[in-house]
């Protein structure tokens, strides 16, 4: 491929979406629930979902360093949280996340899937020192519903806990044993088992929770600069077989991770949303502080379309 916005990813055949954020945001918006109760309240209880941070677009401004721009051009797509958190081991903090998702659906019976971004993090400049550790955590995550299953394989990147780096990599799998009350901290909650493990399921203090598995030499060290205004942007690609409903390998920078055999968790399906097809992006701080995640371009591709008709 010639175009240099494409070549500096390594999409499979076919590309499904090609979003550069410096044109928009490409149907890009923030994850909220569904208001379907009444007085249009939201459909779950078990936790705060209203109140993330925005997704927006960004020239990247800083106080000391200026306008950053995007890595290929003036605007990214920005994820914020609030300044709010809470510790490690119990459940989100209203505000403590931001998430952004692209609404689809498949286009036909897939094969290979594959989710780019080049992407930066930060936390917001706003306390002296290098506050990179304040960032606890941010990945993405591809909600799909096909073969009678909803499902969503995914990555996090555990970046700290508590203030102590951890800088490990997780995949999205709900752990054995885990039923529907303690997936929904206690309640009978709408969510079931394996469906946003971002946000559900039981956390623990070194950053491990029931909703992930940490990655066999998964440890990565991550360009955070030195000093909270700086950003330098970085590759990441997931693959997945949805065929096969398994991960196949994660990439972030140089370091590839051989997920072969490993199957994110498989819920039973939801009415109305066969043939979903959403990417999801999100960041979560560690601490009473805000934190950006910055993503420059996304690109989401397929090696094939088994089933599709002419």
């Amino acid at each position: 491929m010639n175009d240099y916005a494409i070549s500096k990813f390594t999409p499979l055949k076919n590309i499904i979406t090609f979003d550069n954020f410096n044109y928009g945001h490409c149907g890009w918006l923030d994850l909220r629930p569904n208001f379907v109760k009444a007085d249009f309240a939201p459909h779950s209880e078990e936790i705060d979902l209203i109140h993330w941070g925005p997704t927006m677009l960004s020239s990247a401004t800083f106080p000391m360093m200026g306008t950053h721009g995007a890595m290929s051009g003036s605007r990214s797509l920005k994820l914020t949280t609030r300044a709010n958190s809470a510790p490690a081991d119990q459940p989100p903090a209203p505000g403590s996340m931001g998430l952004a998702i692209k609404r689809m659906a498949v286009p036909g019976s897939l094969h290979l899937l594959q989710l780019e971004a080049w992407f930066t993090y930060t936390p917001e400049p706003s306390v002296a020192g290098i506050g990179d550790r304040d960032v606890r955590a941010f990945g993405c995550f591809i909600d799909l519903q096909s073969q009678q299953n909803r499902w969503m394989p995914g990555v996090r990147y555990v970046n700290s806990a508590d203030g102590e780096y951890i800088r490990r990599w997780q995949y999205f799998r709900v752990n054995d044993g885990v039923d529907h009350r303690r997936w929904n901290y206690g309640h009978d909650g709408w969510h079931k088992v394996g469906v946003d493990s971002q946000w559900y399921g039981q956390r623990q203090a070194d950053g491990s929770a029931d909703g992930f598995q940490w990655i066999e030499d998964g440890h990565q060290d991550l360009v955070a600069n030195e000093a909270d205004d700086k950003i330098n942007w970085m590759y990441m690609r997931l693959t997945v077989d949805v065929s096969r409903r398994e991960y196949v390998e994660l990439q972030c920078m140089d370091k590839i991770m051989d997920l072969r055999g490993k199957q994110p968790t498989l819920a039973p399906e939801y009415k109305g949303i066969t043939g979903l097809l959403n990417p999801v992006f999100f960041i979560e701080t560690g601490a009473n502080r805000r934190v950006f995640l910055y993503l420059d371009s996304v690109i989401l591709s397929t090696d094939d379309f088994l089933n599709r008709q002419a």
